[in-house]
């Protein structure tokens, strides 16, 4: 039973339409699955905040962080032919763009679907089938024929979000998860699923969760959150990019199936080494698989929390997500329980004495 309620949380926020600074369908799936565990609070960047039930505002005070946005498109302008020129909203690989299924928000805030489309190769001179593919070659077609049936039929706006078009599904025989929005809605179903296994009980800290907007445009909504909540500790869920498809196995540090990731640099923090050594030994001693990385590149919102306030111990617990920031995801149910089972156990150890030795 408890298996069945957490997929369809994660279904639930995996298929919730949140382009970056439109959030809005995954805080209602928030508030929703979060209804019993404690009070909403929320400000006008979208940031959602839930404070746990049994705080007593007294006590050392911890963040959970996650962030509600994925990578996305938005309307540009409207071509004379009915197509929609757009942009990129976060990080994507032109070529993995085309050919893909979206929905287009228009102006009754209804999303209506639409095809990202290309130029045929038959009409493609040579010099067009060899040069980079760009943003600008590419169009949304959502079936009308003119500018003026785009925005009066199917009154399209420019400025309106555009987000891919999948529908969650689990895949029982290897129990993984496929859906789109996995960074870093996998993170937010964490944090629920986090909040629903210690409720009740003891702790010696208050937890406030934080669900922030517009992680994929540059961590902009961490950057408030961090000075509203101003914790002692914080611990970052986020999707991470898996490397097992395509890495040596000696370098591959965020593969399916063996654990959530750890890391211990990316390009926007080096992360505390005493918090670190004291989640991965609390992971040891429990028998929870784990992975080790050291990033090169990427950041996640430990960067903007951990330099907050007068400084605040992060870790980062990755969840493995194949082919990230594409239309699809793929996570593994065993790295998501593994996650949960780390992050509980930090939070029913965790004392004020613990926390002044990071």
């Amino acid at each position: 039973m408890e298996q069945k309620q957490t997929l369809e949380l994660i279904g639930r926020l995996s298929d919730a339409k949140g382009a970056p600074g439109f959030e809005d369908e995954v805080l209602q799936v928030l508030r929703e699955e979060g209804a019993g565990l404690g009070s909403f609070t929320e400000d006008c960047m979208r940031n959602l905040f839930l404070s746990r039930a049994e705080n007593k505002g007294s006590r050392p005070v911890v963040q959970l962080n996650a962030h509600t946005d994925e990578v996305a498109f938005m309307v540009q302008a409207i071509r004379p032919n009915g197509t929609l020129r757009f942009i990129t909203l976060g990080g994507w690989v032109v070529t993995n763009i085309p050919a893909h299924r979206v929905f287009v928000r228009n102006a009754d805030g209804e999303y209506i679907p639409g095809i990202i489309a290309s130029k045929p190769p038959h009409f493609m001179s040579e010099s067009e089938r060899n040069k980079p593919l760009e943003i600008s070659d590419l169009s949304i077609d959502i079936g009308a024929s003119s500018r003026e049936e785009a925005m009066k039929d199917y009154k399209i706006r420019v400025g309106e979000p555009v987000v891919p078009d999948v529908t969650f599904e689990y895949l029982p025989n290897g129990k993984l998860l496929l859906g789109k929005a996995f960074d870093c809605r996998i993170g937010c179903a964490a944090i629920i699923e986090t909040m629903r296994r210690l409720q009740s009980k003891a702790l010696n800290t208050d937890i406030v969760c934080d669900f922030s907007s517009q992680e994929e445009v540059g961590m902009r909504g961490a950057s408030v959150t961090a000075n509203t909540v101003k914790p002692d500790l914080a611990i970052v869920f986020e999707g991470c990019p898996a490397d097992d498809t395509f890495t040596e196995d000696y370098l591959t540090q965020t593969a399916l199936q063996k654990g959530p990731m750890l890391r211990y640099i990316d390009a926007g923090m080096i992360t505390n080494p005493r918090f670190q050594r004291f989640a991965l030994d609390l992971a040891e001693k429990l028998d929870i698989p784990v992975q080790h990385a050291v990033r090169t590149g990427g950041c996640t919102n430990g960067a903007p929390i951990h330099r907050s306030n007068r400084g605040v111990p992060v870790i980062v617990i990755g969840l493995p997500v194949r082919y990230a920031h594409t239309h699809y995801g793929i996570s593994a149910y065993r790295d998501f329980d593994h996650a949960v089972k780390l992050a509980s156990a930090i939070l029913e150890t965790i004392t004020q004495e613990i926390i002044a030795k990071f």
